[in-house]
């Protein structure tokens, strides 16, 4: 059914002269990134788990310093009178009924320390969703950026191709005329037999992008997506300052941050490990019934009496231990985030300077080869080997400048998931 309107809305399309693709650009995602980011933002598993591993541990924060349940204690005293009645639950059938309402304290500071080592492991979880979304944000930037590459480098490919075609026709023509060798109708053909098995290598690339990206917004493997139209634009150099961008990473780093919340967990958990030399107490009152009526009242003060001190100072050892490793785990975390910031900036700089020595130089310089190239077989002057060069070397300096453009934008995402922002 969903087959046939969509047909039926093809054909009217065409009938009023709106082009399919019109359509087709609006309905798929893909052709900007951000189309796929909101697309996983949604619908992402991975992400959604780890959204709601947050809000679980989020909502275990009050009851972590809520006090226990109380508890009600029932004890039927002399049930059969005596061996003068049948044995019975009635509390005005009975010896005596004792009602004992019991409740535990915690001793002073332990639930307030309870509650914090709760809220810090939330914050810990929230960290590391954000973490999960950062690096699958990331994914998914160096993912198109990968899959606009691929489409141009593509639709560069077939432009060749089709060149090739016209310089094949160019040869028969000389070859005809007694100009050309055979040699060079040859050599033309058989450079567009390799051009068109790079693209079939560039298709099964493109189509492994494809089923990637697809992978990351939780859609079908096969699924289309729509041509990528155009790259992000690129920061200003002030916003990527190595010492700004440290500070920021520094600071909102998710990694860094789920790390510093995990310190702060096991600091509040050191505190609570030593507060466990000190009792809780237990609060109890017992009314006691005679018959029908409570002639006494009890009350009740409960303590444990901490004599493990063997057990108690291995938990100590232990909470020191964990806060030690969360120390050195923050610390290489940190370390690793800066390494990486400095491997990505340095990619970055790389390509961006080499895609402007591509546009302004080299490009010109190949553009001016070809065209010098062709004018010189044209009159005789070379020979078709040196026009396929030359054709070489213009379709290479494209490759290479739309490959840096791509890598740019490939290490602009890696240092966003490590700043935590987008620049």
């Amino acid at each position: 059914m969903q087959h046939v309107l969509r047909s039926t809305v093809v054909t009217v399309l065409l009938a009023i002269g709106i082009p399919v693709t019109a359509i087709s650009s609006e309905t798929l995602p893909g052709a900007s990134v951000e189309s796929l980011l909101l697309l996983a933002q949604e619908r992402n598993p991975e992400y959604a788990g780890m959204r709601h591993e947050a809000e679980a541990a989020g909502e275990r924060i009050a009851p972590a310093g809520a006090l226990p349940d109380p508890k009600l204690r029932v004890e039927l005293k002399d049930i059969t009178m005596g061996g003068e009645q049948r044995p019975t639950v009635l509390p005005n059938q009975v010896g005596g009924t004792r009602y004992l309402l019991m409740q535990e304290v915690p001793w002073f500071g332990k639930r307030d320390l309870k509650r914090d080592v709760a809220a810090w492991e939330a914050e810990a979880a929230k960290g590391r969703a954000l973490g999960t979304w950062a690096d699958l944000s990331s994914r998914i930037k160096s993912g198109y950026a990968r899959f606009y590459y691929l489409h141009q480098s593509e639709r560069l490919t077939k432009e060749v191709l089709d060149l090739m075609s016209r310089l094949e026709q160019v040869v028969q023509i000389r070859y005809a005329g007694g100009l050309a060798t055979q040699a060079d109708a040859i050599r033309a053909q058989v450079e567009q037999t390799n051009i068109k098995n790079e693209l079939i290598i560039l298709d099964n690339e493109k189509r492994m992008t494809q089923a990637r990206l697809n992978m990351l917004v939780a859609r079908p493997a096969d699924a289309p997506l729509a041509e990528p139209e155009q790259l992000r634009a690129l920061p200003p150099p002030a916003r990527l300052d190595y010492a700004l961008l440290q500070a920021r990473v520094r600071e909102r780093n998710p990694q860094l941050f789920a790390e510093d919340a995990r310190l702060k967990a096991a600091e509040k958990t050191r505190e609570l490990t030593y507060r466990n030399r000190f009792p809780d107490v237990a609060f109890g009152i017992a009314p006691t019934q005679s018959r029908s009526s409570i002639k006494e009242w009890e009350l009740m003060v409960e303590f444990n009496i901490p004599l493990q001190q063997s057990s108690r100072r291995a938990q100590e050892r232990e909470a020191e231990a964990m806060l030690s490793a969360a120390r050195s785990r923050k610390e290489a975390s940190a370390n690793q985030a800066l390494a990486e910031l400095t491997e990505n900036l340095s990619e970055f700089e790389a390509a961006r300077r080499t895609e402007a020595m591509i546009a302004t130089s080299l490009l010109p310089q190949a553009e001016l080869t070809f065209k010098a190239a062709l004018a010189g077989y044209e009159n005789g002057k070379v020979d078709f080997a040196t026009l396929l060069d030359a054709q070489r070397q213009i379709r290479q300096a494209k490759q290479n400048r739309i490959k840096a453009q791509a890598q740019a934008r490939a290490s602009l995402a890696d240092i966003e998931r490590l700043s935590g922002e987008e620049l």
